[in-house]
């Protein structure tokens, strides 16, 4: 008589793993709600703020009186970054020459 290979209990283990794998990505894709809204969770609520969140809220920084001339920079490209008007920079600095500003130079942005 044929002696027969004893089979392990570990031939058991792959398809087990396999099974627990499958039921853990389950618990996960039906935890999640597996809703197909896109718009992220955030407070949209359109009550008015409380006190405490008013005080804490940022203030914005005020915009500084000049602006120093780096290389570089034209009107244009000082307008820009300030957000003052061409028209505004030549009224408030009328001897500036916009064809000849010199790096380190200071430019009134209001008065």
């Amino acid at each position: 008589m044929a002696h027969q290979p004893s089979r392990s209990p570990i031939r058991l283990l792959a398809p087990a793993a396999l099974v627990v794998c499958l039921l853990a990505f389950a618990l996960v894709i039906i935890t999640t709600g597996g809703s197909d809204d896109a718009t992220p969770a955030s407070d949209t609520s359109t009550e008015p703020r409380s006190d405490t969140q008013a005080r804490t809220a940022p203030k914005p920084k005020p915009k500084p009186a000049t602006y120093t001339v780096k290389t570089g920079d034209n009107l244009g490209s000082i307008s820009e970054k300030t957000q003052v008007p061409i028209e505004t920079l030549q009224e408030l600095n009328p001897e500036l020459d916009p064809q000849a500003l010199v790096s380190g130079q200071k430019i009134k942005l209001k008065e």
